[in-house]
């Protein structure tokens, strides 16, 4: 995986150097922050989607390709042709690389909670699926529980915030930890002077 980014890398950078490709600016269109521009996922969700993208990147080379995008179906329990599997790709493939990089794998779920995509697409109807609930099989219980998480995701923009101060609280504690450890670290060296 890295030896073939950075030959990937330096090639490009060696292409830049004698003129033949132009070089482009970082702008701010080429920077990808999850969690701004998938506002309609919970930091929790964009996580999990994060941890199942790197499940599903057999290769571990940032992407998901036609065959690991095959397996990752047949995971699931719904194997797809391959005509099927080009659909997927044509759908969130924006780059038109024939893989699926994260921020596409983002958009795949983004077209599927929006229900943008065509009936016959049954791969995709698979994904939205799990986010469904069969009450004959699961139970009142298990159907009663799953309802409330429904509930409960409605107020993402909440969720998110406490999410966020959640973080914060957090990484202050560490820090008048840290602080707390130097404070009495120092005090004890002190005693050595």
């Amino acid at each position: 995986m890295c030896d073939s980014e950075l030959s990937a890398k330096l090639a490009r950078r060696q292409e830049i150097n004698e003129g033949v490709r132009p070089a482009q600016a970082v702008s701010e269109e080429n920077v990808f922050n999850p969690y701004t521009e998938f506002k309609e996922f919970s930091r929790k969700q964009i996580k999990e989607f994060e941890a199942m993208f790197a499940h599903h990147d057999i290769d571990k080379n940032g992407f998901i390709d036609l065959q690991e995008l095959k397996t990752m179906m047949e995971k699931l329990g719904n194997p797809q042709t391959h005509s099927s599997l080009k659909n997927i790709l044509a759908v969130v493939d924006e780059d038109k690389d024939n893989m699926i990089n994260y921020r596409e794998f983002l958009l795949l779920f983004r077209h599927v909670a929006a229900g943008d995509l065509t009936a016959d697409m049954d791969a995709m109807t698979t994904l939205a699926n799990l986010g469904e609930i069969d009450v004959g099989e699961a139970g009142v219980k298990n159907a009663k529980n799953f309802f409330e998480a429904k509930i409960d995701k409605l107020g993402v923009d909440k969720q998110r915030e406490e999410e966020i101060k959640v973080e914060q609280q957090e990484k202050k504690k560490a820090a008048a930890e840290a602080a707390e450890r130097r404070k009495n670290f120092n005090e004890k060296a002190a005693m050595f002077k």
